[in-house]
């Protein structure tokens, strides 16, 4: 089954399942793909809170809040909240990234700051909820995983055959065991893709390209303001011209802007000038580019997903040995067997070594490697009758909830059952 060009460019060159599609859009609305956070203890970061509360309870170093933001990127909605804070954006923590195109609900620590304060933070779209003090600060260690309320609006066929077709990936993806723990399509920008490219370029050592690929190389599902003003840039290089005519909503682009316009050849500099947190991305995102080229390889040469052959990594999972696939870096060795092989095939196609994710010029941002697991498995998945869309005249709907664990994706899920030929009208 064919798979859209826009997702072999990031990896992904299968599916999981050979059912039939059934089509439809997703965040058509914004409440169409709700997102809540739950972490290792059981608390589930919720978009419907109660009122904000002054009095909280415990003691310690940070106050625990959830953060419920509308159609925010998660570190752009840290560094809102920071300054309205008057703090640095490292002072307000979180344990994961999540959708910005959706409503979302997750668990944030704010160092040195108190409830009341805290009551006084007024960002549209932004809502902050006062839980407790704590002595730990939130981290990614304490994710247990997120889970999903979506709609599939805009589904061509017949209710029955929506059924029917739904049923029979369903009963797929359950012989599998879970889906194929792609990283999906938000990790590296739908839009315009080029997160992972940007990445591989800081890890060549190569940060003038890297700094254009990022500023200047622009998409066709782009704004055509943006696309004209990024030509403009790739055309001439002029990044002092590029700061006044690029538009104010590409913030991060204007940080790097700001900076090479008196600053010309310093490309190490501008990306100084981004949240840590970025680029920290850009080189995880090329991580997990390689890692998805890994999971399309061993699928498609028919190696098994829920069943550890000789030689293969594993991870615990609730007591099971699941098999994994190492993310590159440079304290990461390759796998053994068959599945080494692929992936030292791989590796030289792309002219890489997990050595050179070490990255000298800003070691934070290094990148030591790890495991993950090849399959994500799916729980609490519970899937609706079709209901008449009232949005799209004479078209269905589609309910579907579930959960999964942290570091995995809901459109790899949700690709299974749709295989949208176009991604950017499907709402990936």
């Amino acid at each position: 089954m064919n798979v859209p060009k826009l997702e072999k460019t990031v990896g992904i060159e299968v599916y999981a399942s050979k059912s039939l599609r059934v089509g439809g859009r997703i965040r058509e609305f914004l409440e169409d793909f709700v997102v809540e956070e739950v972490l290792t203890d059981g608390s589930r970061a919720e978009v419907k809170q109660t009122k904000r509360a002054v009095q909280v309870a415990g003691r310690g170093r940070y106050l625990a809040c959830v953060m419920v933001k509308r159609n925010w990127d998660t570190i752009l909605a840290v560094e809102a909240v920071a300054r309205q804070l008057d703090m640095n954006a490292e002072n307000v923590h979180i344990a994961g990234i999540k959708d910005a195109k959706a409503v979302t609900a997750q668990h944030i620590s704010i160092g040195r700051v108190t409830p009341e304060q805290v009551s006084q933070v007024k960002i549209r779209d932004i809502n902050l909820y006062p839980l407790r003090f704590v002595n730990e600060k939130i981290y990614s260690g304490l994710l247990s995983g997120n889970c999903f309320r979506i709609v599939i609006r805009a589904v061509g066929y017949a209710s029955s055959v929506i059924e029917k077709r739904m049923e029979n990936v369903l009963n797929e993806l359950s012989s599998l065991g879970g889906i194929p723990n792609f990283f999906g399509h938000q990790r590296f920008g739908t839009v315009r893709p080029i997160t992972h490219v940007v990445g591989e370029q800081i890890v060549r050592g190569n940060w003038e390209k890297a700094a254009l690929t990022f500023l200047a190389e622009s998409s066709e599902f782009e704004h055509p303001e943006a696309r004209r003003t990024r030509q403009q840039l790739w055309d001439t290089k002029d990044f002092k011209a590029a700061l006044y005519s690029f538009p104010h909503q590409l913030r991060y682009e204007r940080f790097m802007l700001s900076h090479l316009a008196r600053h010309r050849n310093d490309f190490v500099g501008a990306f100084r000038r981004l949240p840590m947190k970025l680029c920290k991305l850009f080189v995880q995102a090329y991580q997990s580019f390689l890692f998805n080229k890994f999971l399309s390889a061993r699928i498609t040469h028919e190696m098994p997903l829920n069943h550890v052959l000789n030689e293969d990594y594993t991870v615990n999972v609730n007591n099971t040995a699941c098999v994994a696939l190492p993310l590159v870096g440079f304290r990461q060795s390759l796998s053994a067997g068959r599945q080494g092989e692929l992936e030292k095939e791989i590796l030289e196609a792309e002219n890489v070594k997990p050595n050179d994710f070490r990255v000298p010029q800003m070691q934070r941002i290094s990148a030591p490697g790890r495991l993950r697991t090849a399959l994500a498995f799916i729980n609490s998945l519970s899937i609706e009758k079709p209901t008449l869309d009232q949005a799209n005249r004479s078209k269905w709907q589609i309910r579907i909830g579930f959960m999964l664990p942290k570091g995995s994706y809901a459109t790899v899920l949700l690709r299974e059952f749709m295989k949208p030929r176009n991604l950017v009208k499907a709402g990936f």
